[in-house]
């Protein structure tokens, strides 16, 4: 197991966009990225970069570390996925995707699992929920490591889509994911936005750019 994900599809652009966060945090990027029917846009941090992208089906993901690591050897990733239609299915909502992707963890460390609900919220017009997940003890990978997630679920038009920011660290009987960075993080990863792909306009979108 590379990274505890889901898994879903997209082409990505970046937009520069002024950090206003403290001099010392890495200035931010604009990224507005075609993925299914929408356009989804956050802010990501400059030092990371992207290593993996795969749509397979409806399944979209896209993986970026930082700068310097591998798909395989990461402290931090970012992850943006889809799936496609999601919204047709029966009983879904963004609360119970977050609860599937929770179970993946809990399944790969079922005496260290942890999780803090953020809470329902919305992004514009669109209904979303956010999580922080975390296993205290993974042997996957290089050594046994901790690995937590800010887990954002973001219900589209068809669509659904997740943003997750995973850190790994030394394994513990009990991931931190109560600790005030993942609410520091939310906020440096926003404005979260989905915009309408308009026909015929490329990167860098500019219908979506000013969009909150």
């Amino acid at each position: 197991m590379r990274t505890l994900t889901a898994t879903a599809t997209l082409l990505s652009v970046s937009l520069a966009l002024v950090s206003t966060a403290p001099a010392q945090a890495p200035q931010s990027f604009r990224v507005i990225s075609p993925i299914f029917d929408q356009l989804v846009s956050f802010a990501m941090p400059s030092n990371f970069t992207a290593v993996f992208e795969n749509t397979k089906g409806g399944h979209y993901i896209r993986e970026a570390v930082l700068k310097g690591e591998t798909p395989e050897r990461w402290t931090q990733m970012i992850t943006v996925t889809g799936e496609k239609g999601m919204t047709l299915t029966r009983g879904a909502s963004p609360e119970m995707f977050a609860g599937t992707i929770a179970g993946g963890f809990k399944s790969a460390c079922p005496d260290s699992f942890a999780a803090q609900p953020l809470g329902a919220m919305t992004f514009g017009r669109f209904e979303g929920f956010a999580a922080v997940i975390g296993c205290g003890r993974i042997d996957s990978g290089p050594t046994r490591h901790s690995e937590t997630a800010l887990l954002i679920v973001l219900k589209g038009s068809t669509d659904y889509y997740t943003i997750q920011w995973a850190e790994r660290g030394p394994e513990s009987d009990e991931p931190q994911v109560k600790d005030a960075r993942w609410q520091a993080r939310m906020n440096d990863l926003g404005p979260i936005t989905l915009c309408p792909i308009v026909t015929g306009e490329a990167a860098p979108y500019p219908s979506c750019v000013n969009k909150s």
